[in-house]
C-alpha cells in the first residue's frame, strides 16, 4: 500500500510512518520545500499551493497537519495559524483528490477531543454534538473540510485525545518535573483527561486504514477513563516519585490564558466503544500499563 502522510515530522505522524514502514508499506510525505526524492510532494498550505498530481498512485491519505495547540498562550495571530494550518491544508488535499481519476480509497483526517468542549462527567460518544469554545469550533471546521472529500473516498475522522509519549507531546513539559518529584495535579485535579499512548494512537490510525467498514468519527482514546490526578499519580508511582505539589487553576490561567481552560482544566471523558467494536486491540488499555510505557518499563 502507498500511503500519503501529512504532519510527517510531528509526534504522531512520525510514529505512524514508523509503523507503516515496519509492515512494508510505502510512505509518501508532504514537505514545504523542493522534494528531494520520489517519496516527497511539495505543498505550501499558507499560499494555497499543492504539487500537481500529488494523489497519483496513492492508496490512502493520513492527514495530521496542523500547528500545535500546546504552544501557549494562544495569541490572536497564533489562533489564526491553528485554523489555516488545519482547514486550508485539508482543503488542499481534498482538491488534489478531486483532480485525479484513480482516487485514494480512504482519507484519515485529524480531529481532536476538543470537538466536544468541556464534557464534565458525560462519557462522550461519536454521535454527540459539538461543544463550545475555540477548540470545539476548530475541530468542527477541520472535520467539515475533510468531509468534502470525493464520494468514492472513505472518510475517517480521528478525534485524538491526550497522547502519552516518553518525551514530547502533552507530557513533554510535565515529565521532567515528575522525575524531580516536584509535580502534582493541574487545577482541581478531578477533571477527566481522555488519553491514549503514542503506539496505540498510530496503531489505531493504521487499523482504521485497513478496516474497510470504518467511516465517520472515531474517538482515539483508551478504554479506561482517568482524571488528571489519577494520571499524574500513576506516572509518579511508575517513577517512584511523589506527586503532591498541585498547580492552582488561577496560576494556569495567568500563564496560559484561555488555553488553560480548554486544554488543562476542562474535563474530557470519551468512550472507546466504537473503536473497540471495530476490532482494535490496545497495547496499553489501562492507565497502569500506559504509565509503565511512558517511563520505559
Amino acid at each position: 500500500m502507498r500511503v500519503l502522510v501529512t504532519g510527517a515530522t510531528g509526534l504522531i505522524g512520525s510514529e505512524v510512518i514508523r509503523q507503516l514502514k515496519a509492515r512494508g508499506d510505502e510512505v509518501v510525505t508532504m514537505v514545504r520545500r523542493t522534494p528531494q526524492n520520489e517519496f516527497e510532494r511539495e505543498w505550501q498550505p499558507d499560499r494555497g499551493y499543492i504539487q500537481p498530481e500529488t494523489m497519483v498512485g496513492i492508496d490512502a491519505v493520513v492527514n495530521l497537519a496542523g500547528a500545535t495547540t500546546g504552544k501557549l498562550p494562544w495569541t490572536k495571530k497564533y489562533k489564526e495559524e491553528l485554523i489555516w494550518s488545519r482547514v486550508r491544508a485539508t482543503e488542499l488535499l481534498v482538491q488534489a483528490m478531486d483532480e485525479v481519476k484513480a482516487k485514494p480509497t480512504v482519507f484519515i483526517s485529524g480531529s481532536a477531543s476538543g470537538f466536544y468542549g468541556d464534557t464534565f462527567d458525560d462519557n462522550k460518544v461519536e454521535t454527540d454534538a459539538k461543544g463550545t469554545g475555540f477548540l470545539s469550533d476548530l475541530a468542527h471546521a477541520w472535520e467539515q473540510a475533510a468531509l468534502k472529500a470525493p464520494n468514492k473516498v472513505r472518510v475517517v475522522l480521528v478525534r485524538t485525545t491526550m497522547v502519552m509519549s516518553r518525551s514530547k507531546g502533552a507530557l513533554g513539559r510535565l515529565l521532567p518535573l515528575l522525575k524531580l518529584g516536584v509535580a502534582g495535579p493541574l487545577g482541581p485535579g478531578i477533571q477527566w483527561w481522555a488519553w491514549i499512548t503514542l503506539p496505540d494512537e498510530a496503531a489505531a490510525i493504521i487499523h482504521l486504514i485497513d478496516t474497510k467498514t470504518a467511516s465517520g468519527a472515531f474517538n482515539l482514546t483508551a478504554p479506561e477513563p482517568a482524571t488528571c490526578k489519577q494520571i499524574i499519580d500513576a506516572l509518579g508511582r511508575a517513577m517512584h516519585r511523589p506527586t503532591f505539589i498541585p498547580v492552582p487553576s488561577f496560576a494556569l490561567r495567568m500563564a496560559f490564558g484561555e488555553g488553560a481552560d480548554e486544554l488543562l482544566i476542562c474535563s474530557q471523558k470519551l468512550s472507546a466503544d466504537k473503536l473497540l467494536a471495530s476490532g482494535f486491540k490496545f497495547q496499553h488499555p489501562t492507565l497502569a500499563s500506559a504509565a509503565k510505557y511512558v517511563v520505559g518499563k
